[in-house]
């Protein structure tokens, strides 16, 4: 049969001719173009110098454990309960001793003001807006004043490298305290500081030296230094200035004689929360808990210190299953969607934290930026939840999410006569989905 044909009337064309508005705020047009992280990170790239960009987006050595934290959220099978009421939804929870209104808060970052001259105030402010936490790096650029004058009536966490110069590192830990920060984070996987070698090659110093390759590199982002040279100096939490390479600078800071002993001096020091950051064993694990923190981080420092350390997520399962409900278990690395969130507390994570997601909203634009940063990962978390079944933070469980099998611990050869060879003492528990899986609803 032939279609019949006719020349359109006017009065039907114009419903079609609505043409969006165009937004004059280019920091706004564009923030608008990202629906996720990796858009984020894509304008990022754009508008940020080599050396700093590369600092945000790089890890250690060959980037392993980085890129294997990452796979591992992606390689996951989520499991849906139907016909549930799920037309309001609760992504609040209650972590270290305080209400957070979504399931993650900001990472400590260090240097952040390099990334975009806002720095740590951008970020403290949008969390604040947005009901989350905020941590406050040692090796900020922002002082703890600072950030408590940006998000003054918001939780604000601070967190602590023991350094060498020990009347130093309690300083700084007054100076929050009196701020009122309410949680201490204390990081133990720096004894050194790991081969950023992105670093390197960009011969990234602090401050950012201007060299023949920098000039070209700043010529297509003259906003980034524009900001950075017109804007107060860099100022750090933990010292007045510095001159060399950051690889040297941690090296200077970081103490490797710190030990479990002075985990207990610490929380003398400290009148709030304290947690544990950089936990990457099960026994390490229950060794804090032993000793009275409020709460464990699981983390591999996002990939920047041990490449090839273990993968946080897959860790999850063996301690929840121990020490869930004895402490409170905070999950970071390798985190990029409100997805992975949700998997990570599904498996037993109280909470997560997000770095590098929140700094490429920070570089792509300053706190409107952060904001959109968060925005995306509240929809994707709350989709996910809906698509779930789930109507609250406390409904998900290991039900919900399966670890597909991949980068599985090898079984070590049968032992021979004699002495028990030495093996990994905790290698985390893969999940494997069946196709007759059967699932309790929630």
């Amino acid at each position: 049969m032939k279609m019949e044909r006719r020349f359109p009337r006017p009065a039907e064309l114009t419903p079609l001719l609505h043409f969006k508005k165009f937004e004059t705020n280019g920091r706004a047009r564009r923030l608008a173009k990202a629906h996720t992280i990796a858009d984020l990170r894509a304008i990022a790239k754009r508008r940020t110098p080599k050396g700093a960009f590369d600092y945000t987006d790089g890890a250690a050595e060959a980037e392993l454990s980085l890129g294997r934290a990452r796979r591992a959220f992606r390689e996951i099978e989520f499991h849906p309960a139907i016909l549930r009421d799920v037309s309001n939804v609760d992504t609040s929870v209650q972590i270290l001793g305080g209400r957070s209104a979504l399931p993650f808060g900001i990472a400590p970052t260090g240097f952040t003001r390099m990334m975009q001259a806002e720095g740590e105030r951008a970020g403290a402010s949008a969390a604040g807006a947005a009901g989350i936490p905020f941590s406050l790096s040692t090796v900020g650029t922002t002082s703890p004043e600072g950030v408590r004058e940006a998000n003054p009536d918001g939780r604000n966490w601070f967190q602590l490298y023991m350094q060498k110069d020990r009347d130093k590192s309690m300083q700084l830990v007054e100076r929050a305290a009196a701020a009122g920060f309410d949680t201490l984070l204390v990081t133990v996987d720096v004894p050194v500081a790991g081969a950023r070698l992105r670093d390197s090659y960009n011969g990234f110093t602090i401050p950012p030296q201007l060299t023949p390759s920098t000039v070209l590199n700043a010529i297509p982002r003259p906003e980034w230094w524009w900001n950075f040279l017109t804007t107060e100096p860099l100022a750090f939490a933990s010292l007045s200035e510095w001159k060399g390479t950051i690889g040297e600078l941690l090296d200077s800071l970081f103490d490797p004689t710190v030990t479990f002993d002075d985990l207990d001096w610490i929380r003398d020091q400290w009148p709030g929360k304290v947690a544990v950051k950089g936990i990457q064993t099960l026994d390490d694990a229950k060794r804090v808990v032993d000793r009275g923190v409020d709460g464990i981080v699981l983390s591999n420092h996002g990939g920047r210190q041990l490449d090839r350390a273990p993968i946080p997520f897959h860790l999850l399962p063996s301690v929840a299953a121990e020490l869930k409900g004895k402490t409170q278990i905070v999950l970071d690395t390798g985190i990029m969607s409100g997805a992975d969130i949700v998997a990570a507390l599904a498996m037993g994570a109280d909470f997560t934290l997000v770095g590098r997601a929140y700094l490429y909203g920070l570089m792509a634009g300053g706190r409107e930026g952060v904001d959109r940063a968060i925005e995306i990962l509240t929809k994707e978390i709350v989709r996910t939840m809906k698509l779930l079944g789930v109507a609250s933070v406390a409904d998900l469980n290991p039900d919900h999410v399966t670890q597909l099998q991949r980068l599985v611990p090898v079984a070590p050869p049968a032992a021979a006569p004699g002495p028990a060879p030495r093996r990994p003492r905790n290698p985390a528990p893969i999940r494997t989905a069946s196709p007759n899986r059967t699932r309790s609803s929630s």
